[in-house]
């Protein structure tokens, strides 16, 4: 035979030709580590001098039986250490998440921006941020809701317009800006207007009622005008065979339709309106900006000029930050937000139902016309 032959014994343990010393290398730490070898040496030490062999086997018994009562403590042991340190951590994890959860719910329900007992003097902001529109966070009636709070507050020193848009819907502009007019003939407080980094059409319709616009010398200001954009697919209806049908009462209801073709007694119509509701839009920055604006028409043309352009069209009143306008009213870099917070679960079920009216095709804008830079 081979010098490498090797056979098992009845244990699983293999042994060579050359050595016949089993391998312990896979030996079990329970039933084979070097403590429960020792224990049997101990055992096997058991005993006095004279005992005859029945005593002699009945000590080993009980030595034998001790080893393995102290093996079961041991495991028992680790056992019991092994379940806390999991009970421990499974409490953790659920304090965490109740914490998350109660910290959510807290900013969501009961936190308050604008804290009108803060001591300090203050500028108070409210956000005009993101597109002008019933069914956006910048809309008329949480905007407004913030201007009163900040103007209430004993220790708001001036009410400031923080404006990041581009403008939207005119109706929820006018019903802003005629808010601002009203507080600001009250004269209690300054209302400014900041404008990061764009506030064009609507927001600056938003901004003209301010007592004063500030702007940095890269912001985007303007686009004083009326935009309505459509398509018009009659041809191609037509070259894919598709019949569009229409029922209307009133011959004018479907004059919009971008399947058919717009006639020009319908544009010049429609083009009345725009020009009317950019008539509305001019006559009201002209109230607000009075004698600051310049006589350069192209002001009113729905071009957008940088902040130093503006500066110099009478369209802002001073290049400025909104850390600089703060040091200049209180004397240092101090506001709160009065901002009202969104609520999550609202907008949540708002959007649902947007995107939910927009695929069965039920969706339609709440106007056509917007005051917003393109």
């Amino acid at each position: 035979m081979s010098d490498d032959w090797r056979r098992s014994d009845s244990r699983g343990y293999q042994q060579s030709a050359d050595n016949p010393t089993p391998d312990h290398s896979s030996q079990d730490r329970w039933t084979q580590g070097p403590d429960v070898a020792a224990y049997k040496d101990e055992a096997a030490t058991v005993g006095a001098a004279g005992d005859d062999a029945e005593t002699l086997r009945e000590r080993q018994r009980l030595a034998q039986v001790e080893m393995m009562d102290r093996w079961i403590g041991g495991v028992l042991t680790e056992q019991r250490r092994t379940r806390r340190w999991k009970l421990f951590f499974r409490f953790m994890t659920l304090f965490l998440i109740l914490a998350f959860v109660a910290t959510v719910v807290y900013n969501a329900f009961w936190a308050t921006t604008g804290d009108a007992s803060t001591l300090q003097r203050h500028l108070g902001i409210v956000d005009v941020n993101g597109v002008i529109a019933s069914d956006a966070p910048a809309n008329a009636e949480r905007i407004i809701q913030g201007l009163n709070r900040a103007w209430e507050s004993d220790n708001v020193e001036a009410v400031v317009l923080h404006i990041d848009s581009p403008g939207g819907s005119p109706v929820q502009s006018q019903r802003i800006y005629a808010e601002i007019m009203r507080l600001r003939e009250q004269g209690d407080k300054p209302i400014l207007a900041v404008i990061e980094d764009i506030g064009a059409s609507g927001a600056y319709y938003i901004a003209s009622a301010a007592d004063e616009i500030i702007a940095s010398p890269a912001s985007l200001v303007g686009s004083i005008g009326v935009i309505y954009a459509g398509f018009g697919f009659q041809d191609a209806i037509s070259q894919i065979g598709v019949e569009r049908r229409v029922l209307t009462a009133g011959e004018n209801k479907a004059f919009l339709d971008p399947f058919q073709p717009l006639d020009e007694e319908a544009q010049v119509f429609w083009q009345s309106v725009l020009t009317q509701t950019h008539q509305q839009f001019m006559d009201d920055v002209r109230a607000g900006r009075g004698d600051r604006l310049s006589d350069q028409p192209d002001i009113f043309s729905g071009l957008i000029w940088s902040g130093e352009q503006a500066l110099e069209l009478g369209l802002v009143d001073q290049l400025a930050s909104l850390e600089e306008v703060a040091r200049d009213q209180v004397g240092e870099a101090s506001w709160e937000d009065y901002t009202p917070r969104l609520d999550p679960f609202d907008r949540l079920t708002r959007r649902f139902t947007q995107v939910a009216a927009e695929v069965l095709g039920f969706k339609a804008p709440n106007s056509p016309l917007r005051y917003q830079a393109q």
